[in-house]
């Protein structure tokens, strides 16, 4: 079999627009049969998002209500790289702002979001984390509740579908040997 190239070529500079409150891009595309196609693309840039675990590996979470599936998740802990910071020091201050813990912090692997966002992923882990302050919410739809979870119960979860990212508590268990 042939080693083709199947990269599209981009036609025109991206256009950014909001949609409601979320970013996009909007970008355009000739495909290897010639034809222009456009797309719309999800403009949210990097994310960090934390598998955090105490001495007695319990599984911190944090509880609060998603607008898309209209209902309360229990979720890792996760947030947005600013400009200019490290993933490591955005995960850092992502788990102390959100669940009051902090702990010893290593990146797994970075992993794209989906085909129609420019996401990208940092996988942390954080071991033996302790809770040293309350947390601290910038935003009203930011506070939420913090769970702890026992690692039966975690994988429990993790093949129940009711977290936003899955892999991410998949991607730290097997990198901890804890799956």
């Amino acid at each position: 079999m042939k080693n083709k190239n199947l990269a599209w070529t981009k036609t025109a500079d991206d256009k950014s627009f909001k949609a409601g409150w979320r970013k996009m891009l909007h970008k355009r595309f000739q495909l290897l049969n010639g034809e222009v196609q456009e797309y719309d693309i999800k403009d949210e840039g990097l994310t960090v998002n934390i598998l955090a675990l105490t001495p007695e590996n319990q599984i911190i979470l944090v509880k609060v209500f998603r607008p898309g599936p209209e209902k309360v998740l229990q979720e890792l802990p996760a947030g947005f790289i600013k400009p200019g910071e490290d993933p490591l020091e955005a995960a850092r201050r992502e788990l102390l702002e959100e669940t009051g813990y902090t702990g010893n912090l290593e990146l797994v692997t970075t992993t794209i979001d989906d085909g129609y966002s420019n996401c990208l992923r940092h996988c942390i882990i954080a071991t033996n984390c302790r809770q040293v302050n309350t947390p601290t919410w910038d935003e009203p739809d930011e506070e939420c509740e913090i769970v702890l979870m026992d690692l039966p119960q975690f994988r429990q979860h993790l093949r129940g579908g009711q977290l936003c990212d899955i892999e991410i508590g998949y991607l730290g268990l097997d990198h901890l040997n804890l799956l």
